[in-house]
């Protein structure tokens, strides 16, 4: 875990990055992983990808923070990002894999209600989300 979270900070190369995300995605589903990850600092080293131009990149750090965001204590770092994945999903492609994966990051994130403040002001792109999009989209 440790060199993946090198790589991603040493490597400007999109298919290294998603490819490396996904590993680390995939480390993730396991709890003993998901403090790992925190503990390398490996939360802001994924979450700095979000401001990545690449698509595939960032939908592949949204999933990563989707998975990591099933522990308390990642979500208390994770929730920083929060406007900027709301940022993202308004300004995507309708239907597209990143929006759908910014949506799977929020929906974790407002399991509890500590974090709703940080997403009221993307309720009306929600709600037309709900309206226009597909029944992915929606759910």
């Amino acid at each position: 875990l440790q060199k993946l979270i090198h790589l991603l900070q040493a490597t400007d190369d999109p298919l290294i990055q998603e490819q490396a995300l996904i590993t680390v995605s995939n480390s993730a589903a396991f709890s003993v992983n998901q403090d790992i990850i925190r503990n390398l600092d490996g939360l802001s080293v994924i979450g700095g990808m979000l401001s990545n131009c690449v698509p595939k990149v960032k939908e592949k750090a949204l999933n990563a923070l989707n998975n990591l965001s099933m522990n308390i204590k990642n979500q208390e770092e994770i929730q920083v990002y929060i406007p900027q994945v709301c940022r993202t999903v308004e300004s995507a492609p309708l239907n597209s894999d990143v929006q759908l994966a910014g949506l799977r990051l929020l929906t974790n994130m407002s399991v509890t209600s500590d974090y709703h403040q940080k997403m009221i002001n993307s309720i009306p792109c929600f709600l037309h989300l709900l309206a226009e999009g597909t029944e992915r989209t929606q759910v």
